[in-house]
């Protein structure tokens, strides 16, 4: 530096720009930590629900709320009338110990006979029951396609059938079949007869629409049938992953 002159004076920074709100970028990863929050908190709860029971659901809590109260009791598998479970396994699923949550042949057929006719096998309705919302729609679909086999490789075949049995919409709300063994017929899951079995497997399609105790003449052929079904699986093997 030659003598008396004066220093140079250093250029000034430019502030870095201020963002305002969120960029994209922020957007992202707080979805991904979202995502990944909902998916730690599942395999949380299907693990914890290997053996602490489900005692509610979101479709619960909402009939609650709408119904002013609902009746629900949760028994387990064993203190239950051995024919109810296979009832239900006859008339939702009888493939079900011979699949892996999804019943493909049934998938095939519903495919080939259009909307009228659902393959949602039981594993599929405990997810949807447990986990997810009510309803038809595309990203629940998803959600329950990735969610089964999850709970098919964690649960047994028989922790799954009792879920089903203490968590489906058995009547107005009613939850369970102890509730609806109660409500329709005075008497325990314990006691239930094959015909009461029959009945409460048959309204399981309508709870709301069908009455186990005032049985139509649909109804009352439908638990005929079931209850032959149940008969069958019982025969053939079918029901020997839920039985002791």
């Amino acid at each position: 530096m030659a003598k008396g002159s004066k220093p140079r004076a250093k250029p000034k920074r430019k502030p870095a720009p201020r963002r305002d709100g969120l960029g994209y970028r922020d957007i992202l990863r707080w979805t991904g930590r979202g995502l990944l929050g909902l998916v730690g908190a599942f395999f949380f709860l299907v693990l914890a629900f290997t053996v602490v029971p489900p005692v509610v659901t979101p479709y619960m809590i909402a009939e609650n709320w709408r119904q002013g109260g609902i009746r629900r009791d949760w028994v387990a598998l064993e203190d239950m009338a051995p024919v109810m479970a296979r009832a239900v396994v006859a008339a939702e699923d009888a493939n079900f110990c011979l699949h892996w949550g999804f019943d493909m042949a049934a998938i095939r057929a519903a495919l080939d006979e259009g909307a009228g006719r659902g393959a949602s096998t039981l594993s599929q309705q405990v997810v949807k029951n447990v986990f997810l919302w009510q309803g038809r729609s595309w990203p629940r679909k998803a959600l329950e396609a990735l969610m089964t086999p999850v709970v098919e490789l964690v649960w047994t075949k028989r922790r799954i059938v009792e879920v089903y049995l203490n968590v489906a919409e058995t009547g107005r709300g009613m939850f369970g079949a102890a509730a609806a063994a109660e409500g329709y017929f005075g008497v325990s899951a314990a006691d239930l007869s094959p015909a009461q079995a029959g009945l409460i497997a048959a309204a399981l399609p309508d709870p709301k629409g069908r009455n186990p105790a005032r049985p139509s003449g649909f109804l009352r052929s439908r638990a005929r049938a079931i209850l032959s079904g149940a008969e069958t699986i019982r025969a053939d093997g079918r029901a020997a992953c839920f039985e002791d």
